[in-house]
């Protein structure tokens, strides 16, 4: 189960990537997708409608990211069993007195 859901949270990150990119340049980003006249060119959707397409996508894909990101990190953690830094503390035991000193045998 774990391993399905990290394939489908790296496809959704390498999608959200690729939607991201295909958005429209607003200042100098790293918009692939954009340059196109506006609309013109008789193609299949305005470039209102692209845009507000693609918005949704990523918006979609977020949330499935979150979504997935969320269950792999519950699912790394619910197999451990909780535990307390009082109970992991080392118990003290009683000091041992020194022996005296030791002289060397000839």
């Amino acid at each position: 189960m774990q391993t399905v859901l990290l394939v489908v949270h790296v496809m959704l990150a390498l999608a959200m990537i690729v939607t991201v990119l295909l958005q429209r340049s607003e200042g100098g980003a790293l918009g692939i997708g954009g340059g196109g006249g506006g609309g013109a060119g008789g193609g299949l959707m305005t470039g209102r409608g692209a845009a507000n397409l693609l918005t949704r996508t990523t918006a979609f894909l977020a949330t499935g990211f979150f979504a997935t990101s969320i269950l792999l990190a519950v699912m790394a953690g619910g197999d451990r069993a909780p535990t307390s830094v009082i109970d992991s503390a080392p118990v003290q035991q009683q000091p041992v007195a020194p022996a005296g000193p030791s002289v060397p045998k000839q």
